[in-house]
């Protein structure tokens, strides 16, 4: 079977010198919910950034990256093809990606512009049945009825679920997604990360999340990569992120971790919250940290 992601031997080291990733080979399925963990400086948005295309590895002889077989970049060059890659992986930013001054069904339909003529990028016109497409986006996350404002007025979550909405319209096949809940309140990062992991379930698409929130990674996503100075340093389930794991694997830096609890919800309604991960009893999960609203 074809793999979704597969990444190897990449590197990445910045002109200052500091080597933000260091030798990074990673295979992620089709329709798996990855969990990137790490402090900050880890290189969790930089590995996020090289895997859609947007930062270029070193020039070595080995660093390949490859979605759904297609090469992003080898040998620390974009490959030439990059867009046509590229319209199947939705990238979800921190700070929304969105243009404020535009209608919140403009900013979901340019997930659609890698399929129409650039006249029509240009202006901006769209048909009756993408506009239908944008706004059935828009109901999947919740905000249809903000179709028509500028994005400007949407909160933050909103305008987080109006990026995810775009990713949709795009048909991706991957959503990357870089801090996605690290601004927002409690109550948009459940529905934010809600959204995320129903996609996932619903249509089958790979979806690779940092986070910060230890919890939040063990609460929604099976499988976590946790990263430490730009190398993988935990690959595999994340229930197993025990606070003596994380401690082994990060040492003093694990109380910054660890001291992140869980803002979404208290970890006591895992088993409420839908198809996402079941503690089993053999392992104890993390205390959650209580957060004001």
């Amino acid at each position: 079977m074809t793999t979704a992601i597969r990444i190897h031997a990449l590197n990445k080291t910045f002109l200052s010198g500091r080597k933000a990733l260091q030798d990074v080979s990673l295979s992620i399925a089709p329709g798996e919910m990855v969990a990137l963990i790490g402090a900050s400086g880890s290189g969790k948005s930089t590995l996020l950034r090289h895997m859609a295309g947007l930062m270029a590895g070193d020039k070595s002889d080995y660093g390949v990256i490859q979605i759904h077989g297609k090469t992003v970049q080898q040998h620390g060059r974009i490959a030439s093809d990059i867009r046509h890659t590229r319209a199947g992986v939705g990238f979800v930013f921190q700070q929304f990606n969105l243009v404020d001054r535009l209608p919140v069904i403009v900013n979901v339909l340019a997930g659609t512009l890698h399929r129409v003529p650039l006249w029509r990028s240009l202006t901006r016109w769209f048909t009756a049945t993408e506009v239908a497409r944008g706004i059935e986006a828009l109901k999947r996350v919740g905000i249809e009825e903000c179709f028509a404002q500028r994005a400007s007025t949407l909160s933050g979550g909103q305008q987080q679920r109006a990026a995810i909405a775009r990713a949709l319209v795009q048909g991706a096949k991957v959503i990357l997604a870089d801090e996605p809940i690290a601004s927002l309140d409690p109550e948009s990062s459940r529905k934010v990360m809600d959204i995320l992991a129903r996609v996932n379930r619903e249509d089958g698409c790979t979806v690779v999340v940092s986070l910060h929130q230890v919890n939040v990674a063990m609460k929604y996503c099976p499988r976590t990569v946790a990263l430490h100075h730009g190398r993988v340093v935990y690959d595999g389930p994340s229930v197993a992120l025990t606070p003596a794991l994380l401690r082994e694997l990060y040492g003093a830096e694990a109380d910054d971790i660890l001291s992140l609890g869980d803002h979404i919800s208290s970890l006591q309604d895992v088993k409420s919250a839908g198809p996402h991960l079941v503690w089993p009893t053999s392992v104890a999960p993390l205390a959650p940290v209580a957060c004001a609203a």
